[in-house]
């Protein structure tokens, strides 16, 4: 499904010249639950955000099916993003002014075909068990239901590939693994997750994680089953 191949991204700025990722050769099959940790500027957020198409790469290939998407202007990536890609952010980033409901229907705000918008929303809602949160503001919400609105914005479009930054950075134990699950249960049905964790135990809950220092993927390991 996605592979990335010799993909290097640098950062010049006042002379000063950064490599955050270096040589980076990575398949993801679709279907797969993949987990990326390291330290601390290692590069994880700088390689979410390449699959994610909101960084491009300095070099390399990005290959999304037949899609280089490396070579793909700047139009054609919004469209390609908001038609197959789903995130989930650390902060939420819900819309304070507009409703649960409204801010999981944002998900499908650049798709041409949405189907039926209401039913679709509902579906997502229902799927992270925050329905009954449809007509509440964020505010109104716990960290924990904030987040699971987060997710079914994330889902409602039903991208090729969600993108999940730290998605349990910001709750407690509880509903950190509350949102694990979920994201457990939407792999099981098909869905590939990418998802940057700081959490060992978080992690273990992937299919295969790969560690990261100074730019580079040191290590690979398949999850026991």
């Amino acid at each position: 499904m996605i592979r990335l191949e010799q993909i290097q991204r640098r950062y010049v700025s006042d002379e000063v010249e950064t490599t955050a990722l270096r040589d980076i050769d990575l398949a993801v099959s679709a279907g797969e639950f993949l987990a990326v940790m390291g330290p601390s500027g290692c590069g994880k957020s700088t390689l979410l955000n390449t699959l994610g198409t909101v960084d491009r790469p300095t070099s390399g290939r990005y290959l999304f099916g037949d899609q280089d998407l490396a070579a793909m202007g700047e139009k054609a990536l919004a469209r390609f993003r908001g038609a197959m890609l789903g995130f989930v952010f650390q902060s939420f980033n819900l819309i304070d002014e507009l409703t649960i409901e409204e801010n999981v229907a944002l998900g499908l705000a650049y798709r041409a075909n949405g189907g039926d918008r209401r039913t679709r929303v509902s579906q997502a809602m229902d799927k992270v068990g925050i329905a009954h949160r449809a007509r509440h503001f964020p505010h109104q919400l716990s960290g924990g239901q904030q987040q699971r609105a987060a997710i079914a914005r994330a889902i409602v479009g039903d991208p090729k590939l969600i993108l999940a930054d730290e998605p349990t950075g910001n709750l407690d134990t509880a509903n950190g693994e509350q949102v694990m699950n979920i994201l457990q249960a939407l792999n099981e049905e098909g869905a590939t997750i990418v998802m940057v964790t700081h959490s060992p135990s978080h992690a273990d809950m992937a299919r295969r994680r790969i560690d990261m220092l100074d730019g580079r993927i040191v290590a690979s390991a398949m999850r026991a089953i």
